[in-house]
């Protein structure tokens, strides 16, 4: 009876170490979860205020499965609340971005470059999973796999003082903030 048991126990420790090891699981870095099953406050879009415009010539063409006037635009809303100039469709480039476009693309542009990198992201996140334990705890491992990416603010801003450029949005060097009083 005991020996049975074991090998029942046996077979599921190996089944669980077979399903920790499968190779068509996304690889997920960052384990974000709500430790409460009630709704999530910051998914909910309010819609705007109805208001009847001062022509109702000026309304767009109702189109089917298109974007109403009352439907929440939050990025767009954001620009204007600090102060920038939202774009009018939601597509192509702003008329004030054009020169920046077109200085950007100069040397040309990849048609497929998001597919390329989404492919080149999905094998790094593949080979920086974390380790057995990590994955079967949901533990955050996206800060360790992708360290050597990180930028070394400290090493960078010196950089940027050796060459004779200024920084104004930085803190002053270590020695100018050993000299204050």
């Amino acid at each position: 009876m005991h020996g049975s048991f074991g090998k029942i126990g046996i077979a599921l420790a190996i089944a669980l170490l077979a399903a920790g090891c499968s190779s068509n699981r996304t690889p997920e870095l960052m384990h974000l979860r709500s430790a409460t099953n009630g709704p999530d406050e910051f998914g909910i879009l309010p819609t705007k205020p109805l208001q009847m415009p001062d022509s109702l010539n000026e309304l767009p063409v109702p189109t089917p499965g298109g974007s109403n006037i009352t439907d929440p635009t939050p990025n767009a809303d954001a620009i204007a609340a600090l102060g920038g100039k939202p774009p009018v469709t939601g597509k192509g480039v702003p008329a004030g971005d054009g020169a920046l476009v077109a200085r950007a693309g100069r040397y040309g542009t990849d048609a497929g470059i998001r597919q390329e990198l989404a492919a080149a992201d999905y094998d790094y996140r593949k080979k920086n999973d974390g380790r057995l334990l990590e994955r079967m705890l949901s533990v955050n491992v996206y800060y360790k796999a992708y360290r050597p990416m990180a930028l070394n603010q400290e090493a960078e801003i010196e950089r940027w003082r050796k060459l004779g450029l200024t920084t104004p949005a930085a803190p002053p060097s270590g020695a100018a903030q050993e000299a204050l009083p």
